[in-house]
């Protein structure tokens, strides 16, 4: 089942990436799927987001070291082989930059995943805030190629003003 954001967010999407239904290719857990063709070595490289309202007081890091523990758990093989925080006070952020490798249908993958977390503050009260997690998996020799729209693409995503419906 597709979740929701806890805020809705606006944010351009690179050219040569097309929504998904996230249902529909694998990843009920994300709020959206943005795929890039062509596929690499029979692996179309995503972008997923999704996001949660996190009341306590969990770090980035904490958060980034959760991500890390559930891919393990489905068996795959993981290194974080960049960390880093990002943003200001009143918006932190945290990059980390994984190699993986899976088995997937079969195939024994080797992917590379940036994930980027974005914490959105309420400014009356900082303790309420939302975390959005915005993920890049392509293949290692797409992602050089990718990363470019995949930073471009999370330099575009902003809360969407309440003018719209």
């Amino acid at each position: 089942m597709v979740t929701t954001l806890p805020v809705p967010i606006e944010f351009r999407l690179p050219d040569g990436w097309r929504p998904a239904p996230p249902d529909e290719v694998g990843a009920p857990g994300a709020a959206f799927i943005a795929l890039h063709s062509p596929p690499d070595a029979g692996f179309t490289a995503n972008i997923t987001i999704d996001g949660e309202y996190r009341p306590d007081p969990v770090t980035l890091p904490d958060m980034a070291d959760g991500s890390v523990a559930r891919l393990r758990e489905t068996g795959a093989s993981v290194v974080v082989t960049d960390r880093r925080e990002t943003g200001s006070r009143e918006a932190p952020g945290l990059l980390q930059k994984l190699a993986v490798t899976t088995t997937a249908g079969g195939t024994v993958r080797d992917v590379i995943q940036t994930q980027a977390y974005l914490s959105l503050l309420d400014v009356t009260d900082p303790h309420h805030r939302v975390v959005i997690r915005l993920v890049l998996t392509s293949t290692a020799s797409q992602h050089p190629l990718l990363l470019r729209d995949f930073e471009d693409f999370v330099r575009s995503v902003q809360p969407r003003s309440g003018t719209e419906s």
